[in-house]
């Protein structure tokens, strides 16, 4: 049984830091992702990581944002530098699962960023 559990949301003021885990377990992962829904808006890709390490992000968390990974820990961070209001958002782990070729969601963790 696949489960993706995510840690490290919480409340910061803006400017600050959170860093976000994201543990996997139940079957093999190449890549991750973090994503995220504000209310009223669609779920958003912040950044992915590729089983060769290779990373990409959104242009709004670009410089702030670092996406890692731990493969011996089938866990995936997300560093969150330099916080703003707008990215307080519910943040969904993401794992595509190699041996049944298809992806999964945690349960979501919130973050909230205060003027």
């Amino acid at each position: 049984q696949v489960q993706l559990v995510e840690s490290g949301g919480g409340l910061v003021q803006a400017g600050g830091s959170l860093r976000l885990s994201c543990a996997a377990s139940g079957s093999i992962f190449s890549m991750y992702g973090w994503y995220r829904q504000a209310p009223g808006k669609k779920r958003e890709l912040v950044a992915r990581i590729t089983s060769g390490v290779s990373t990409n992000y959104a242009d709004s968390v670009k410089g702030r944002f670092t996406i890692s990974r731990d493969n011996a820990k089938n866990t995936v961070y997300l560093q969150m530098n330099s916080l703003k209001p707008e990215d307080t958002a519910v943040y969904y782990c993401n794992a595509w699962g190699n041996l049944d070729a298809r992806g999964y969601w945690g349960q979501g963790t919130q973050v909230t960023v205060s003027s």
